[in-house]
């Protein structure tokens, strides 16, 4: 059996630039090979690649169930993705559970929801009640809905 090409061993050259141009290439490499994996994966999930190396795949889901699915018919995955050009050593799948990305920026259509009066009265209290100084500004910026 030939030795594997590993396109993500660090070569001198990367060691000057902080391996930034090697980690660069990697992620590049791992969307290139999350694209190609996608459609033959248990649909509807969004698969991420994570690592591969020595033969060893390693992807995420958001999904338990789909996450399962694939875990038990890994053997019938490996078949149909070592078929692949950039996979064909691959011997082993290891899915990983990803916790749901969750947009934390407001959207500009949704206006900012003030805080009830009452609510912010309770917080101010609060601020007054609590010993720790920063805990106690934290709370009077909620109250006045300042960002």
């Amino acid at each position: 059996m030939s030795k594997p090409d590993n396109v993500f061993q660090q070569s001198g050259k990367h060691i000057k630039t902080g391996n930034l141009t090697f980690l660069t290439t990697q992620v590049a490499q791992w969307q290139r090979l999350t694209k190609i994996i996608q459609p033959l994966l248990p649909q509807p999930e969004q698969w991420q690649v994570v690592c591969y190396q020595n033969g060893t795949l390693i992807i995420t889901g958001e999904n338990q169930a789909m996450i399962s699915q694939l875990s038990y018919l890994q053997s019938q995955y490996i078949s149909k993705l070592s078929q692949l050009e950039g996979l064909k050593d691959l011997q082993r799948i290891q899915v990983r559970l990803r916790n749901k990305t969750i947009s934390t920026a407001p959207s500009s259509s949704e206006p900012s929801k003030s805080i009830p009066p009452e609510t912010q009265e309770m917080l101010r209290s609060a601020a007054d009640f609590v010993s720790d100084p920063k805990l106690s500004q934290a709370l009077l910026r909620l109250a006045s809905n300042k960002k």
